[in-house]
């Protein structure tokens, strides 16, 4: 990417090398999402010209100087907020508030491409097991792992517990996935009935579609009274407002989908928020070090990320649907490979 929404090409541009204490990954699968459309947007602060992604899985092909832990052909994914590893979140597994952080196809050019350069490897990589597939280790990094953590992490749903996912793509499909597996009854939202359909598919006990619904009133009725916890994953005033009006006195809401400055800050009901006592919690990705329980599930095959990967694309392909991704009304997750 040459400019904000400039169109994307593909070229060649020069190997990246492992910076020190960092490695150099083949990347074999790249997951698009829609904070990369947000990069190409103008909504995050970047340099270009730019190569974006942020999601991936592959093999180390070089490993950089004071790299304790990892060697060529390793088979890794990471997370998409990388952590400096000397700083005291990063000492106490919080990568994912790190101030001095990088961020592929953010801070640095990503793996929407055959190689990319990730810093601090010994604290950010994490290792696959050989039965977890690249696709599906690709969605981890962001989406998944986002989702995981937003509800086991920050609103730690509990079994029984109504979750209203406002948001049926890769990450509301995620936490779909995840409350399932927690024990929670799920209620899935989105404009898309392919999506509903799927978030079905994966356990939701009901599908509301936003053409018109009053959604805080209809979740208030499915529910009794309100939906314990919340989830925001598209990221608008809003899906906001209806995530946080669907919920019951003391809710929990976790904001994942980001929120794009509307004439200044995002207007949100703040009354309620107030007078119901509710909690509105951030959630920013997960740390390298959440990552075994959350891989533990997938292996023992209570978790199915592979699942959520609704089609597989090549960089041309990429680079023509980057553009209208916020648009995009795919069921599920695009993958990337990028030597299709």
């Amino acid at each position: 990417m040459d400019a904000v929404r400039a169109r994307p090409e593909v070229r060649e541009v020069p190997e990246p090398t492992a910076p020190v204490g960092g490695v150099v990954v083949r990347v074999l699968a790249t997951g698009m999402c829609r904070s990369d459309w947000h990069a190409w947007a103008g909504h995050e602060e970047i340099e270009f010209p730019h190569v974006p992604g942020h999601e991936l899985a592959g093999v180390v092909t070089e490993v950089g100087d004071q790299v304790g832990r990892w060697q060529v052909g390793d088979r890794v994914t990471v997370p998409f907020v990388c952590g400096c590893g000397r700083c005291e979140w990063c000492l106490a597994g919080d990568a994912q508030v790190c101030p001095d952080q990088h961020q592929p196809g953010f801070t640095h050019w990503g793996s929407f491409a055959e190689y990319v350069a990730l810093h601090a490897a010994d604290t950010n990589l994490v290792g696959l097991p050989e039965d977890v597939d690249v696709s599906a280790a690709a969605a981890l990094g962001c989406r998944f792992a986002t989702a995981y953590r937003a509800l086991v992490g920050r609103a730690r749903v509990a079994e029984g517990e109504w979750v209203t996912v406002v948001g049926a793509g890769g990450v509301g499909l995620s936490g779909v996935m995840v409350a399932c597996a927690l024990g929670a009854r799920v209620v899935a939202v989105d404009r898309n009935p392919e999506a509903l359909a799927v978030a079905a598919d994966l356990g939701a006990e009901h599908t509301l579609r936003t053409d018109g619904t009053d959604i805080p009133a209809a979740v208030a009725e499915l529910t009794r009274g309100g939906s314990h916890v919340s989830v925001d994953a598209v990221g608008s005033e809003q899906t906001c407002a209806d995530a946080i009006l669907s919920l019951r006195r003391r809710g929990r809401h976790v904001q994942v989908g980001l929120l794009p400055p509307v004439d200044g800050h995002p207007r949100l009901p703040m009354a309620r928020v107030i007078g119901w006592e509710l909690d509105l919690l951030g959630s920013h990705g997960m740390a390298a070090a959440d990552y075994p329980a959350m891989l533990t599930l997938i292996e023992r095959g209570v978790l199915h990320p592979q699942r959520l990967v609704a089609r597989t694309i090549g960089l041309d392909e990429a680079a023509a649907l980057l553009p209208g991704f916020d648009q995009a009304t795919v069921a599920g997750m695009t993958i990337v490979d990028p030597g299709r």
